[in-house]
């Protein structure tokens, strides 16, 4: 049986598991919303850090004691070396709680507080005075947002430059193999396989390029805003001590956040951010779809690649191969979309003085980051990497394609060229055939002009 212990809040008596390092308001929240998902390790591991952080930088101001600080610093330290399943037994709080995250902000003090009492009895550390002194939920949470959604950009830009090196290779490798270009699903003129992949390695280095270019807005942090912006309760330094210190602490170039208003009631930065983690998204799905496209058959289908058998297809087809890693990467895509809508309106819903959307703004960019780097590692590991192309198809779909008329028409003229083509349809017949046939063309000029190599201007690139 679980046995109680009894502690009181401003609102009266709570009873608590008697092993929880959590005190009552954490108690409260546990069971007024016990629905979704946990607040993510990554939040708890940021405010550890800010209340470390405090805790320094109030004692340079003279306003802690210097053995109230140490204790405190200690016990953060105590904390974030435990590995995140051990760590997260104490901060059991969900998401989809109070909209500023003042209940998990508490939390942490409460676990600090009581881990502080066993670690030092004889130094008292009390919650809000001590641990939550110069501070605000209303600050501490959002700077904590910016923190951790900034450290996750890393991992993801990793990945993103992994598989633009992974494609770039293919790209170079099959740079003159000469394929049918398709518009609107229908054949169009020929290119090189390499010139349809240097296409999707600029989308994505294009969408690394807007991820970096908009990442650092994520660095300015409103902490020492308190409660609505004003800096109540903080030495005129506090904000500035503390940006100092946590950018040492993480080893990045945060900056106090120019306007603390703006940081407290807005999430503007998190919103932009997104915003390219979407885009990076749908380009992923273009890319992965046409992947799979060209990957379908083997004998059915496109054909033109083959990618790797990671694992069977079927639980009744012996032998199929399925284009798993790319199932998986725009599944998280679509996920990422909904995000970024979440997050859209979520950033929206600043009520005067305060945004009260917070837990959920930041738990969806986390999620994204997540899903994008882990799907995208898959992408390029267990598919790119082993991609191959299958050229005897690329050259025979070119070779029994109409479209290659079109090199004919600056020398007989478009309408003479359609006729060509429609003829080669009609009768089922190679143009070059169709073309001899209608006298428009002489065989020799035909093999000059029609050469699909040529029409791709790969000496251009």
């Amino acid at each position: 049986m679980t046995t109680y212990r009894e502690e009181a809040d401003t609102l009266g008596p709570v009873k608590i598991p008697a092993d929880a390092l959590w005190g009552p308001q954490t108690e409260r929240s546990r069971h007024n919303f016990p629905h979704g998902a946990l607040m993510p390790v990554q939040v708890i591991r940021a405010l550890l850090q800010i209340k470390q952080a405090a805790a320094q930088v109030n004692q340079k101001l003279g306003t802690l004691a210097p053995a109230k600080a140490v204790v405190i610093e200690q016990t953060v330290r105590q904390l974030l070396a435990l590995d995140d399943a051990a760590l997260m037994a104490d901060f059991p709080l969900h998401v989809y709680q109070t909209g500023s995250g003042t209940q998990t902000n508490m939390n942490v003090n409460e676990v600090l507080a009581h881990l502080a009492a066993k670690i030092d009895p004889a130094t008292p550390v009390l919650l809000n005075d001590d641990l939550n002194q110069s501070q605000s939920s209303n600050d501490t949470f959002p700077t904590a947002m910016n923190i951790v959604a900034t450290l996750a950009l890393k991992p993801l830009e990793t990945q993103l430059e992994a598989l633009i090196a992974a494609l770039t290779v293919k790209q170079q490798q099959y740079w003159r193999t000469v394929k049918i270009g398709r518009t609107h699903l229908q054949d169009a003129t020929p290119l090189t396989f390499g010139q349809e992949v240097s296409g999707w390695v600029s989308m994505l280095q294009h969408d690394l390029h807007y991820l970096q270019q908009l990442a650092p807005t994520l660095l300015e942090l409103p902490i020492g805003g308190t409660a609505v912006g004003t800096g109540l309760n903080t030495q005129p330094s506090f904000a500035t001590d503390m940006t100092t210190q946590l950018a040492a602490a993480y080893g990045v170039d945060f900056v106090t956040a120019d306007n603390d208003f703006a940081g407290l009631a807005a999430h503007s930065g998190l919103n932009v951010v997104h915003g390219a983690l979407k885009t990076l998204a749908a380009d992923l799905v273009k890319i992965g779809n046409d992947i799979r496209f060209l990957a379908s058959g083997p004998r059915a289908g496109y054909g033109e690649l083959t990618i790797p058998a990671n694992e069977p297809g079927s639980s009744i087809m012996p032998g199929k191969v399925n284009p798993t890693q790319i199932e998986a990467l725009t599944m998280a895509a679509a996920r990422v979309m909904g995000n970024d809508t979440t997050i859209d309106f979520a950033a929206s819903q600043g009520n005067f003085e305060m945004n009260v959307y917070k837990p959920v703004i930041i738990a969806a960019f986390l999620e994204s980051t997540e899903l994008l780097s882990g799907t995208i590692e898959g992408l390029t590991t267990k598919l790119v990497v082993g991609l191959t192309v299958n050229e005897d198809r690329m050259r025979a779909l070119v070779d029994e394609s109409l479209m290659t008329v079109t090199a004919l028409s600056p020398h007989i003229g478009y309408h003479h060229a359609a006729e060509i083509a429609q003829l080669a349809e009609k009768e089922g017949t190679t143009l070059r055939t169709a073309a001899l046939k209608t006298g428009y063309v002489q065989g020799e000029d035909f093999d000059q002009w029609v050469d699909p190599l040529k029409m791709t201007n790969i000496d251009r690139h």
